[in-house]
């Protein structure tokens, strides 16, 4: 069995407003020192031994992540 981790992010120039609520309330809790906050997916998959990386790549150009706005990295286990 084969086991990936997949990170998904938004963009540098996509407005993330999920990161930016995390980074104000942050603020507001006298967190000090937070400069850039943003927040994204973690996937974790387990797979048949015989799916490689590419199909991995495939499926998150297609499904798991919007290639028009978010970056993903992929680490095999």
């Amino acid at each position: 069995m084969k086991r990936f981790n997949i990170y998904v992010t938004s963009k540098p120039v996509i407005y993330d407003p999920a990161g930016k609520a995390a980074e104000n309330a942050l603020a507001r809790m006298n967190f000090e020192g937070v400069e850039r906050l943003r927040i994204g997916k973690f996937i974790e998959m387990e797979c048949a031994d015989e799916v490689s990386l590419a199909d991995v790549e495939a499926m998150c150009d297609r499904l798991l992540a919007n290639p028009v706005i978010e970056d993903y990295r992929i680490e095999e286990q």
